[in-house]
Order: C-alpha cells, then structure tokens, then sequence
C-alpha cells in the first residue's frame, strides 16, 4: 500500500487493486455472514486512494441503498471511517504546498501550524493554526498530485462513457452527463473558486442565527490553500444521540438551509455528507465544504418551485406537468416511470409531518433501478437529463440520508410553505 499513497504514481497498480479487492470481496460476502471482511478491505482500499474513489466511499457510508442490505451494518461501521478521515500527506509536502501558493516561509505565515491534520479527505486535508495577529483558522491544503490523480480518474471514466455512447442510445447522452460530472469535480480543485462560493453561502444565511458558514480569510486563500476561521462544535453522531426534540430542531435547521439555497437562491451545495456538519449545544449549525456547488438554470428552477408547491399541495397531476417540464421529457413509458419515481420522492411533503427513515430512503434509492429497463428501449422516449442536474441525484440521496439517521418527525410540507412563499417568480 505504501507506493499507492504517492499520487498519482502507481495508477495501473490502483486498478489492480481495485479489481483483486473487488474479487475477493464478492467472495467474501458469499462465505461470511457480516461481510466485515470484505468491509475491511474496502476501507484500506478507498482510505488509501483519493479524488474519487475516496467519495465513493465517503457516500456508500452514509447513502442508504447502496450498500447490499445484509451486509449493510458491518460495510458502514467501517466505511464511516471516511465520512472524517483518508489517509493524510506528509507534513513537509503540506509545508512545500502552502509556502509556494502563498509566496512566504510557513514562520512568516503562521504564529503556529499544527503537523499532524485535524481531518483529511479526498481532496485535501485540514490543519489547525494560528494567524499573526492571534486568530485562530483552519488551513484546507490540497493533496500533492492530487490534480492529476483526479484527472486520471475522469479520464478513465471519460473512456468509459464514450464507449457506453457509441454502444448505446443516444438519448442517454452519458458523454454530456460524464462531462458536467467533471466539470463540478475539477471545480473542486480550484480553493479560490471555493472561497467565493463560501463567501455567497455566508452572505445569504448572514441574517440567520441558526446557520453558520465560516469567514474566509483572504489573504492566506490561493488556488491550492484555504484558510477560514475555525469554527468548534460537534459531530453528526452528536446530533444522532440528542433527544428527540433536538434531532428534529436540528433537523429542521438542515433543511432550510439546503431548500432555502435551492428554491430561493436558485444554487445548491451537492455534498451533504455528514462530515460537513458541526453542531453546537445552543441550536446552531455550522456548514463547511463548498467544493461541489451548482448554480441552477433558471427555466429549471421555476419548474422546480411548481414541483414543490404541487407536493405540498398533495396535488399529483400539477406536479406531473411541472416535473415533465423540468426533466423535458416526452410521452412514454419512461417518462411515466420517472414522474412516478420523482412523486415517490416528495413523501416528506406530501405526509408531513414526516418520520424520515432510513428505509423510506433507501426505498427511494433503489427505486431508480426501475427506470434502467428502459434505457434501451426506442419505444421508451428515455430522455437525458437536462444540463445542470447531474448532482440533483446526489444530493437527494445523500441528504435525505443525513435526516434519516436524525430519525426525527419534521413539518417538512410547513418549512417549505414558508420558503416559497418568500419567492417571487
């Protein structure tokens, strides 16, 4: 394992890897009745590599149905793992990082600068220091090769695609869907563009007591540094273990930050998982991670708000020509198929108040698999998603995952109510 940790060398080695750990623990979990083993390997495996493979695993610990349901609780105590923590770059690499984004020695920058990271993900890891002037931040720096290694990674999947397009139907359009994909993660290897969408999220939650996003500091950010203020408070498991009336206020308070950015602000974080979060005793929560983020088109967006209002509505058929305008579907099986999928969806609306639960999402999960079957099917009408929602998906899943394991009863259908009426079409 240890020449896999040098990005990006050893790519061909990764693969390998991939493929015999892959194998073994299909094995695995036809011979043990926990799949612990193959849980293990899984995590020394995404623990060890990083860019995309490393989110992989980040989301198969918290995305319910997507981890095979006998083996679900041995897969996800281990891979939780990674919600917090991959393997962490050496010290003087970081140090190298930083002093040549920065123009100055590490002493010059910094009053202190602890070693040894606070968090490490697929990106980058986080260390605690001092400024100058006493302040206290925490410094995101990226991976060294992590760029290429993500590169790598986009490219073998942009083969991939390219052959699913030539083979299959074009109105899959799984090159347009691959290249957009890529184009939000390269988005996160530029910290500079980060900063600037952490700044519009703290502008629009500035008059909200209950939501916090952390103050950058500008003159330590570049392209490869990030540097906010550090922000204290507790984990998601935290939040889990809290009484029932403080897991529904904090899952409220999740909620309107997410849907107050989508429906309100047309622009949505796709990275809920639950490492994002920071929770505090007096009722706030802080947001951190701004890398994914996706401004919403604006045809697509008025759409959605009809969506919406029709689920709160319980009104069925205004939400099927809402939802058929914003997917731009066409008559047919599929679109049939997928309208009935995305009502599904809407439950927490539709029945609020609500009792998210995990096996209402992971319900929710595989229900995509019913769309599949239409894929190459001409007698279908499938049509490719619309440019701008690949990571809709995404985020549906992985937070409707979140406010699964806060396991609260919310007047979800009451919040959006509010939200919406505060928008002007």
């Amino acid at each position: 394992m240890a020449d896999e940790k040098q990005l990006p060398l050893g790519r061909l080695a990764r693969l390998s890897r991939v493929a015999r750990v892959s194998a073994r623990s299909g094995l695995s979990l036809l011979g043990r009745g926990d799949g612990s083993e193959a849980a293990a390997q899984a995590v020394e495996l995404l623990g060890n590599l990083r860019g995309l493979a490393a989110k992989v695993g980040q989301m198969a610990s918290y995305v319910d149905g997507v981890v095979p349901e006998p083996h679900r609780e041995a897969y996800e105590r281990l891979l939780s793992q990674l919600q917090k923590s991959t393997t962490a770059s050496p010290f003087p690499q970081v140090q190298a990082v930083i002093e040549q984004e920065l123009g100055q020695p590490l002493s010059a920058l910094f009053a202190e600068f602890e070693p040894v990271p606070m968090a490490s993900a697929s990106i980058g890891q986080v260390h605690r220091a001092l400024l100058t002037d006493g302040r206290e931040v925490a410094v995101k720096v990226q991976h060294p090769g992590i760029e290429a290694a993500v590169e790598q990674d986009l490219a073998n999947a942009g083969a991939m695609a390219s052959l699913v397009s030539t083979l299959g139907p074009r109105a899959l359009n799984v090159r347009g869907v691959h290249d957009e994909v890529a184009e939000r993660f390269r988005e996160e290897l530029d910290y500079r563009l980060e900063a600037r969408r952490q700044r519009q999220f703290a502008a629009i939650f500035a008059d909200g007591p209950l939501m916090h996003v952390p103050h950058v500091i500008e003159s330590h950010t570049s392209q490869r540094v990030l540097t906010t203020e550090l922000v204290r408070g507790h984990d998601f498991a935290y939040a889990a273990a809290c009484d029932p009336e403080r897991r529904a206020h904090y899952a409220t308070v999740l909620w309107r930050f997410v849907f107050k950015s989508i429906l309100v602000e047309g622009v949505f974080n796709a990275d809920p998982h639950p490492g994002n979060y920071l929770f505090h005793e007096d009722g706030r929560v802080t947001f951190l991670d701004f890398g994914s983020v996706q401004v919403i088109d604006p045809q697509f967006l008025k759409a959605a708000r009809e969506m919406h209002r029709a689920s709160v509505a319980n009104d069925e058929a205004a939400f099927r020509v809402a939802a058929a305008r914003a997917c731009q579907t066409r008559p047919g099986a599929y679109e049939t198929d997928l309208l009935t999928y995305l009502w599904r969806c809407m439950e927490p609306l539709k029945q609020s108040p609500f009792h998210m639960q995990r096996s209402y999402v992971a319900h929710v999960v595989k229900s995509t698999q019913d769309l599949k079957r239409h894929l190459f099917n001409k007698q279908s009408n499938v049509t490719p998603p619309p440019h701008g929602v690949a990571l809709l998906n995404r985020l549906q899943f992985g937070f409707f995952s979140v406010l699964a394991r806060l396991d609260a009863v919310v007047d979800y259908a009451g919040l959006q109510r509010e939200l919406l009426a505060s928008v002007r079409d």
